[in-house]
C-alpha cells in the first residue's frame, strides 16, 4: 500500500489502477472513499471483501459530471414528479454532499446495488475526486474506506491504519471539509425520501423540494448504505447520553468525553475529573464545525488509553441531525 499526492503524476498513476480493477483511496468534501470500477464485478467484489462489507449493503456510484450519469441512471423511468425533484435538487446540491437513488441503468453491475433496481449516485465536489473519476472510468464506486461498521476515514492516515494493504494506493487529498458522509435521498418513488442524514441538512433540501419527508427508521431493509442501526463505531465502547447528563455520569472505567461546545464542557463542573479526557467539537457550538471534526475526533479517542467514550448529542437541527445520527449508531445500544 502507498499514498502518493494527488499531483498529475500521481492522479496517472491512481486512474490506471482503477482503470485495471484495483482499488484506490481517495478524498471526497465528505469522507474518504475506497473506489473501484463501477463497471467490474470483480473491483465490486474486491471492495466488499477489503471493508468485509456485507453484499446486502449497497454502494455509491461517484460520477465526474452531470453528462456521465445517462450512464448510470435512468431518469426517464421516474414519474414526472420524481423527475422534477430530482432534478432540482441535482441542480441546487450537485456537486456536493448529496447521494440520489434512482433507477439504474441494466450496465450497472448487480453487486453495486445489492441486487436492487435502484443505483445510489453521487456527484462529489472535491477536485481530486472528480479528476480521478474522470481519468478512470468515469463511474467509480466508492463506499467510505474503512472496515464496515467502523469510524469513517476524514484523513489518509486513518485509511492507511484501518485497511493497510487491503488498499493497492491511496490518494493524500488532506481532511476531508465536511466530515460525515452524504446526505442519501431517494427519489425513485413518488415521495422524495431522506434515507440517510449526512453533510447537507433536510432544511436546505426542503428549501428546494418542501414535500421530502424522512425515512421512518423501523424498516430494516437498507436501500443506501448507512442505514443499519450499528455502523460507524470505534474500537471502545460509546455510551451517548442526552445534552447536559455528561455532569451526572459516573464512569466505572477509564473513559473520555466528547461535548458538542465550550458550555458543554463548562458544564461538566465538578464531574470533569472523573474524565481522563475531555473532547469538544466545536468550541463556538457550530454544528458544521462539529460535522467536521466528529470522526477526527472519534479516531482520536479511539486510539487513546480509554476503556470508553462517553459523547453528548448535540442540537438535533440542520447538520446536527447526521452529527446525532453517526454517534447513534457508533453507541453502545445496551
Amino acid at each position: 500500500m502507498e499514498i502518493i499526492a494527488p499531483t498529475d503524476a500521481g492522479l496517472e498513476k491512481a486512474a490506471g489502477i482503477l482503470a485495471s480493477g484495483g482499488l484506490v483511496a481517495f478524498p471526497t468534501e465528505t469522507v474518504y472513499g475506497l473506489g473501484g470500477n463501477a463497471w467490474d464485478p470483480r473491483a465490486l467484489a474486491r471492495i466488499f471483501e477489503a471493508k468485509r462489507r456485507p453484499a446486502f449493503d449497497p454502494l455509491i456510484v461517484h460520477v465526474a459530471g452531470i453528462a456521465a450519469l445517462d450512464d448510470v441512471a435512468d431518469l426517464g423511468a421516474l414519474v414526472p414528479g420524481a423527475r422534477t425533484a430530482a432534478g432540482s435538487l441535482m441542480e441546487a446540491f450537485w456537486p456536493g454532499p448529496l447521494t440520489l437513488i434512482l433507477p439504474k441503468r441494466s450496465r450497472v453491475p448487480d453487486l453495486a446495488t445489492s441486487g436492487l433496481p435502484t443505483v445510489a449516485v453521487r456527484l462529489p465536489n472535491h477536485p481530486v475526486a472528480r479528476a480521478l473519476i474522470e481519468l478512470s472510468t468515469g463511474a467509480v464506486a466508492a463506499p467510505s474506506a474503512n472496515p464496515f461498521g467502523y469510524l469513517s476515514p476524514t484523513r489518509a492516515e486513518h485509511v492507511a491504519a484501518q485497511l493497510g494493504d487491503r488498499v493497492d494506493l491511496i490518494v493524500d487529498g488532506g481532511r476531508c471539509p465536511v466530515g460525515v458522509e452524504s446526505t442519501v435521498v431517494d427519489v425513485s418513488g413518488p415521495v422524495p425520501l431522506v434515507l440517510r442524514p449526512g453533510g447537507l441538512s433536510l432544511e436546505r433540501l426542503r428549501s428546494v423540494v418542501p414535500g421530502i419527508e424522512v425515512l421512518d427508521r423501523t424498516d430494516p431493509a437498507p436501500k443506501a448504505p448507512g442505514q443499519l442501526a450499528n455502523h460507524y463505531a470505534p474500537r471502545r465502547a460509546l455510551r451517548l447520553v442526552p445534552p447536559g447528563a455528561l455532569a451526572g455520569a459516573r464512569p466505572e472505567s477509564r473513559a473520555a468525553a466528547l461535548v458538542f461546545d465550550a458550555a458543554g464542557r463548562d458544564r461538566l463542573g465538578d464531574a470533569a475529573p472523573r474524565f481522563a479526557a475531555v473532547r469538544v467539537l466545536s468550541e463556538s457550538g457550530d454544528a458544521v464545525e462539529a460535522a467536521a471534526n466528529l470522526f477526527d475526533l472519534l479516531h482520536e479517542l479511539d486510539a487513546g488509553d480509554y476503556d470508553e467514550i462517553w459523547a453528548e448529542r448535540v442540537p438535533d437541527e440542520g447538520i446536527g441531525r447526521a452529527v446525532n445520527d453517526r454517534l447513534y449508531k457508533a453507541s453502545k445500544k445496551t
